[in-house]
Formats: structure tokens, C-alpha cells, sequence
């Protein structure tokens, strides 16, 4: 499955990142393009695993080094 938008749909976007301000700035510089949608936010690791669970993003922005679980340990599960 190619990640490449397809004309009129966007690649689906999971952002990941323990401080709200870098998730929610992404995400309105994601939001000034067609080719791409934010579809889900998560602020630490197990909160990712079950966005990126539920929602099946094509692509995860995360932040590797969050507290609790990093993001590492939420791509090995």
C-alpha cells in the first residue's frame, strides 16, 4: 500500500508529541496543504498506540523521547 496521495485524497496524518504547542503547530502547518490530513493527535505513547490503532493512519510524526513510554517502544508495538 503506497503512502502517495491519490488525486483528491490526502495521506492521513497521526501527530505525536508530549507538548500540545509542537502537536498543535504541526498541525496547522499540515493543515495549509491539500495533500495532507491530520487525523488524529495522541500527547504520549500508549494514548499513540491506540490513536494509530483506531484511526490507520498512512504516516505517524512522532516525538521519539516522551515520558512513560517513547516513541521507540509505541512503533515496536
Amino acid at each position: 500500500m503506497s503512502a502517495a496521495p491519490i488525486r483528491g485524497v490526502p495521506i492521513r496524518v497521526v501527530l505525536v508529541d508530549d507538548h500540545a504547542v509542537i502537536r498543535a503547530g504541526l498541525a496547522q502547518l499540515l493543515a495549509s496543504t491539500d495533500d495532507i490530513s491530520v487525523v488524529g493527535q495522541a500527547g504520549e505513547g500508549q494514548q499513540a498506540v491506540d490513536v494509530v490503532r483506531e484511526v490507520r493512519p498512512d504516516v505517524v510524526l512522532m516525538d521519539l523521547h516522551m515520558p512513560r513510554m517513547g516513541g521507540m517502544e509505541c512503533v515496536r508495538q
